[in-house]
């Protein structure tokens, strides 16, 4: 197995962290991979709406597989952790791509409607790629050092950072694609770079962690002491994420700039990108659970910034300033959230404890853009953005008062 490179050997903490043979191949793979993710829900919209020129057809199939990953993620995550990455991840994104493959033709040759479900559904397979990467960085930093501890906080700066980007390029790619080719073309591309992109990462295998036969005895990650909690404060997250989506571009939409709506979500996600850069650059502190208190705390404070803005000036620039302060708060949560996934989730079941926190966090969004739609029928789209502060302070009061729980080892 490559051994983590001697940190004294560069200042930059991203440097060092690259330094580890066989790293940036597996990265890259899982960049190429991840992309699509940003890519397929686009793509799909825009693909079955120009066809059947009915949005909530389009986006009821596409509730229906945010629905089937959230039931079938953890399975897959489970049997990745019991017998390996390469050895699940190929044939679970096979099976993905095919779902995606089969959309595109029933689209195309006019199927029924409830094929374009059944199709959707089976890419549920899709493997959770940013999981796989982060347990790759957790086995390769799994010592107890200090050391250990400050490039495992920068792998997982680095990952978020990674995420932001491309579900920020990955909708701008797919409108682009089903605009300039043709409407299938989104979904056609998406499927060839996840498939590719998962060869090369499974090709990776020095750095692969070694598959756990003892996973079906080690103690669900439910059980862990604190997981819990942990999971509702990323379940009240994604609430904010999907929230802010939703009310920005119904606001930006009542002031007759709809098409600016892409440009300043980008914007935030770009706040939120560099922030997390930025924060896996610093030593982090010993106390993990302290430091999710904190970081939750600040994103509860900046999340007012945009609630101002819309209240008061209501001036599309000052929203895009608060929308990219916002997202910078956001980042440093979830990569102290992942840390503690990683410390919390018992020896070989890694992948399924990051694909419940990644379930959770799409639940959140789900859940977070119709309370948002709701709000802004009933109140207004400035009042709209009262819902991700409360979502937020709802994850600090759960963050605050199961904190102590955080500190608990996992046991096996």
């Amino acid at each position: 197995m490559p051994q983590p490179t001697s940190p004294a050997r560069h200042p930059n903490p991203y440097i060092r962290l690259f330094r580890t043979p066989g790293t940036r191949a597996f990265t890259l793979g899982n960049l190429i991979a991840r992309l699509p993710m940003g890519m397929f829900g686009v793509s799909a919209v825009i693909m079955i709406a120009g066809s059947r020129g009915s949005y909530a057809l389009a986006g009821a199939v596409t509730a229906t597989g945010l629905a089937a990953t959230a039931l079938v993620a953890p399975w897959t995550a489970r049997l990745v952790d019991r017998h390996g990455q390469a050895r699940i991840a190929v044939p679970a994104t096979a099976v993905a791509v095919l779902g995606s493959l089969a959309l595109l033709l029933c689209v195309h040759f006019g199927a029924p409607n409830w094929t374009l479900f059944a199709a959707y559904a089976a890419t549920a397979t899709t493997p959770n790629t940013g999981g796989m990467s982060r347990a790759r960085w957790a086995h390769l930093h799994r010592g107890s050092s200090r050391e250990d501890a400050a490039a495992l906080h920068t792998a997982n700066s680095f990952e978020q950072a990674a995420d932001e980007l491309c579900f920020m390029l990955g909708p701008v790619v797919a409108a682009f694609l089903c605009s300039a080719l043709f409407p299938e073309a989104g979904t056609l591309v998406g499927a060839v770079l996840l498939m590719t992109g998962v060869l090369l990462f499974a090709a990776q295998r020095a750095t692969e962690p070694p598959p756990s036969l003892r996973t079906g005895s080690a103690k669900s990650p439910f059980r862990t002491r604190g997981f819990a909690p942990l999971l509702a404060v990323f379940l009240a997250t994604g609430a904010v994420f999907g929230s802010l989506e939703v009310v920005t571009i119904a606001y930006t939409d009542g002031l007759g700039l709809g098409a600016a709506a892409g440009p300043v979500l980008a914007l935030q996600a770009a706040g939120s990108c560099v922030a997390g850069l930025l924060y896996g650059s610093v030593r982090p502190a010993r106390r993990v659970f302290r430091r999710l208190v904190g970081c939750v705390a600040a994103m509860t404070a900046l999340m007012w910034l945009p609630l101002l803005a819309a209240r008061t000036g209501g001036s599309l620039p000052a929203l895009a300033a608060a929308l990219l302060c916002a997202g910078a708060a956001t980042a440093p949560t979830m990569v102290t959230g992942m840390t503690l996934v990683q410390r919390l989730t018992p020896e070989g079941r890694l992948n399924e404890g990051m694909t419940l926190a990644v379930t959770a966090i799409l639940g959140g969004i789900a859940a977070g853009s119709a309370t948002g739609g709701q709000v802004v029928e009933q109140a207004g789209a400035a009042m709209g953005y009262l819902v991700p502060v409360c979502a937020a302070a709802v994850a600090l009061v759960v963050c605050a008062t199961g904190h102590g729980r955080y500190a608990a080892p996992p046991r096996s």
